[in-house]
């Protein structure tokens, strides 16, 4: 085995294929030694390559792709590629689409949407909320703060809509729906989600061309459409790319209470936590787009663990008179000479920590008859 893959290293190498080279050793599991171990199917070299062989037609959205195109084809084994190169990567699409999909599915469904659009969201932030671009995007679908405003996303100091699942959907869908009205064909809106409308727009007017396939774009945008197609090959038929998954092994889907609540102040987030019987940390984690230590005065949606509404609101009444009444006896009013590392220092707690009971940050300066609220331990 040895001599044959030492012959394939020296002629991908001199074509400048080594990546090439190290992904086929890696999938058919070869040592340096030439140990002459039994791999798992999916880890042999022609199971590579069948993976990558595309025979049936592929569809975006009910568009076909165009593989008979020059470069198409070559361009869209490549993507399928890469994803597959990162294994593990794709494990967690797989164990991540469990929880995230269906929520996505029924509300694409309920607008008449194209199922396809789901995976974009694969191709732009693999499912994770709190996944950000070094251009200033965020969250599941990847919104910049101008275009989420747009859609009707809040976005700012205390909160940011656009890592909830329902509310960026709701926008993604929108957005969607304006891109298609504008373009005409899904794979141009998806062309245009990813490098703006007006880019798109010049790029079709001086090229005189209005076919995804046909258009010379950014080498980001080429790519984007054919990474959420492979995407979509993946998820559709793990089985087939060795990815073979029980019901245990997938994140299972979310489970919640949804609980309208009204604040006439800041709220701490432990006392919502404390009223649903759960932990700071999970409230956080089913309210992702929750911002710092405390919910903003005024109406919120919040998410809750399952069975815990029943009677959360007279829980939370009493966890909030009583938290009003506490924080009466535990002011201290700021001092000539004072200042917040003094205080903590005197009090014997963390600085941090009478920062985020006060909502202090390091550019705020206190004076003497400020109040502030401290806990000792």
């Amino acid at each position: 085995m040895q001599p044959i893959f030492s012959m394939m290293a020296k002629t991908v190498t001199k074509a400048g294929g080594f990546v090439l080279f190290v992904l086929i050793l890696a999938l058919t599991g070869a040592t340096a030694e030439g140990e002459n171990h039994e791999t798992p199917e999916p880890y042999r070299l022609h199971a590579l390559i069948s993976n990558v062989r595309i025979s049936e037609p592929l569809d975006f959205c009910g568009e076909p792709v165009e593989l008979d195109k020059h470069g198409i084809r070559e361009r869209m084994e490549k993507e399928l590629l890469l994803s597959l190169w990162d294994r593990p990567q794709v494990v967690l699409w797989i164990k991540r689409s469990s929880r995230y999909m269906p929520l996505i599915e029924k509300m694409l469904k309920q607008k008449n949407m194209p199922e396809d659009l789901k995976y974009v969201t694969i191709a732009e932030s693999a499912l994770r909320p709190h996944v950000g671009s070094s251009k200033g995007a965020m969250g599941f679908w990847q919104f910049m703060e101008a275009t989420g405003r747009k859609h009707g996303l809040k976005i700012d100091s205390e909160k940011d809509e656009r890592r909830n699942i329902f509310k960026s959907t709701a926008a993604a869908i929108l957005y969607f729906k304006e891109l298609y009205d504008m373009f005409g064909a899904w794979t141009l809106s998806a062309a245009a989600y990813n490098m703006g409308e007006q880019g798109l727009q010049s790029e079709i007017l001086v090229q005189k061309s209005n076919n995804y396939y046909d258009l010379y774009l950014p080498m980001e945008t080429q790519r984007y459409l054919l990474r959420i197609i492979a995407a979509k090959l993946i998820l559709s038929d793990p089985e087939k790319y060795g990815f073979k998954f029980t019901k245990e092994d997938l994140y299972p889907p979310i489970q919640f209470d949804r609980i309208k609540l009204e604040c006439f102040q800041k709220t701490p987030i432990l006392i919502i936590a404390q009223a649903a019987n759960t932990t700071f940390k999970i409230i956080k984690d089913l309210n992702p787009e929750i911002r710092g230590y405390y919910v903003a005065a005024g109406s919120h949606s919040i998410l809750i663990p399952k069975g815990s509404s029943e009677t959360f609101h007279s829980r939370f009444n009493n966890r909030v008179d009583q938290w009003s009444a506490d924080k009466q006896n535990r002011v201290y009013i700021v001092t000539r000479g004072d200042n917040l590392s003094t205080i903590a220092e005197r009090f014997n707690i963390p600085l941090p920590a009478l920062m985020i009971w006060n909502r202090l940050d390091n550019k705020k300066h206190i004076h003497p008859g400020d109040r502030l609220v401290i806990y000792p331990d």
